[in-house]
């Protein structure tokens, strides 16, 4: 008799371990899951000594770049959100950042979703131009990724050990706010429809920066998540580019970066993890003359929106049967003025019309495009919350359209996913000109519109 309830208490406890597992891991076929949350937080800055996007790196700032986001476990196969303090990150490099995260977290690679938040003080990654590179004899310089796959690396083993420490999730909170004198377009156009002046990071043009801020979307989204009454991540969301002043030679998070560690300072029981939105064609030009001060003047106005839209914050209760995971895989065209040929007779050796590592990245694109790589984008549903996740520098249009395609919802939309297509324009800007949909910044055509505002509204649409 004995001996039976020894063997029953051990098949008992094994039977329950493996459950325990298995809604860690997504649920089981037989019993509803409990929705849970992991965080993780690595450290993203690069060494002295090593090449940025721009410039090496010459010294260290008080603060880092962080890789940081979080696992939701409970919803069939686990998804994963990361933001990194990086200019981008494309191509196969984008491929590998997923990959090491899925495995990280068990999970699928198709629910990952890897952003940057652009920062220029800061790397860049793409491993197939490093490859092309190599391969053609010339310096990978900020592409040389011996950093960046430590990173990885080190997400990779950060998402692993945060998975015993995830816990419940029974609400989330939904919050949003205007942020006062940030934003500004930075296309600015004159009476023949066509962009007259462009509004860059620093605008020291006074005249310029008078200019109406333009279509932009000044609001900043934030998504919580509760364990009972205590917050445990909290996500947020908003559109610019997050210069203030760059090439210091110093790694730095900008304006974006210091607003984020102000509300940590402010709410230190969660992680707060920031997405830049589609933010391509949205600078805060109008409200920086490029003084340093600016910094920490554009970093407490979004703070200050953070802060109110937390204030505003309304939770619902949530269950693992309410969090579901679409994606959509999309053919991107390329931009016709990119050709094979001409990129490849660029790099070996730099040829009359080389412009720098960067062909490296834009024949990867284009290489890529032309083998029916697609790019996928997705939508993470949470209650009555959609958050979108799409690629490159995509126009704040994108942005505003899908917050009207679900006017019953909470929109929140993460923009510079895979960085390899560059400015994603609407089809007329394209025709408006300036820089962003030039031949130099865009690596897709006009055409780009129809093929991701229908990838959005089918994801907006047939998520339930």
């Amino acid at each position: 008799m004995f001996r039976f309830l020894l063997v029953a208490a051990w098949t008992l406890a094994a039977v329950s371990s493996h459950v325990a597992a298995a809604e860690a891991q997504g649920g089981t076929n037989s019993q509803p899951s409990v929705l849970r949350i992991a965080t993780f937080d690595v450290d993203a800055t690069p060494p002295i000594g090593s090449m940025m996007a721009y410039d090496p790196v010459t010294n260290r700032w008080d603060l880092g770049l962080r890789a940081r986001g979080i696992v939701l476990a409970g919803a069939d196969d686990a998804i994963v959100l990361c933001a990194v303090d990086w200019i981008g990150i494309a191509n196969e490099g984008h491929d590998a950042f997923r990959d090491a995260l899925a495995r990280g977290a068990g999970t699928s690679v198709a629910r990952v979703a890897v952003h940057t938040l652009h920062q220029h003080d800061a790397p860049d990654c793409d491993f197939s131009a490093e490859r092309i590179l190599n391969e053609a004899g010339q310096e990978a310089r900020q592409f040389d990724s011996r950093f960046q796959r430590q990173v990885l690396s080190n997400l990779e083993t950060a998402v692993r050990a945060s998975l015993p420490r995830a816990q419940p999730v029974t609400q989330i909170g939904l919050g949003e706010a205007r942020v006062d004198k940030v934003a500004s377009n930075r296309r600015i156009l004159g009476a023949d429809g066509k962009v007259r002046a462009t509004r860059w990071t620093t605008t020291v043009d006074a005249k310029i920066r008078a200019e109406p801020e333009g279509t932009i979307d000044p609001a900043v989204s934030l998504v919580s998540f509760w364990n009972g009454d205590k917050p445990i991540a909290v996500l947020s969301y908003y559109a610019t580019h997050p210069q203030s002043y760059y090439r210091t030679g110093i790694p730095n998070p900008d304006f974006p970066g210091v607003a984020r560690f102000l509300r940590q300072l402010a709410v230190p029981a969660a992680l707060h993890v920031h997405f830049n939105g589609a933010g391509g064609n949205i600078t805060a030009g109008k409200y920086n003359d490029g003084s340093p001060e600016n910094r920490l003047a554009l970093a407490e106005r979004l703070a200050d929106g953070m802060r109110r839209a937390w204030e505003s914050t309304r939770r619902q209760p949530i269950a693992a049967k309410d969090v579901s995971w679409h994606s959509e895989a999309v053919a991107l065209p390329p931009a016709k003025d990119l050709a094979i040929e001409k990129l490849e007779a660029q790099l070996k050796p730099p040829g009359p019309g080389f412009t720098g590592q960067s062909d490296a990245s834009r024949l990867a694109w284009l290489r890529r495009c032309q083998a029916g790589h697609k790019i996928e984008v997705s939508c993470l549903s949470l209650g009555s919350a959609r958050i979108l996740h799409l690629p490159g520098e995509t126009f704040v249009e994108y942005q505003l359209a899908a917050k009207a395609v679900r006017p019953d919802l909470f929109v929140a939309v993460a923009g510079y996913g895979d960085y390899a297509p560059w400015y994603v324009g609407t089809a007329v800007a394209y025709e408006q000109g300036g820089y962003e949909t030039s031949p130099l910044a865009s690596n897709v055509a006009p055409e780009v519109e129809r093929v991701l505002t229908a990838a959005i509204e089918k994801l907006l649409l047939g998520a339930k």
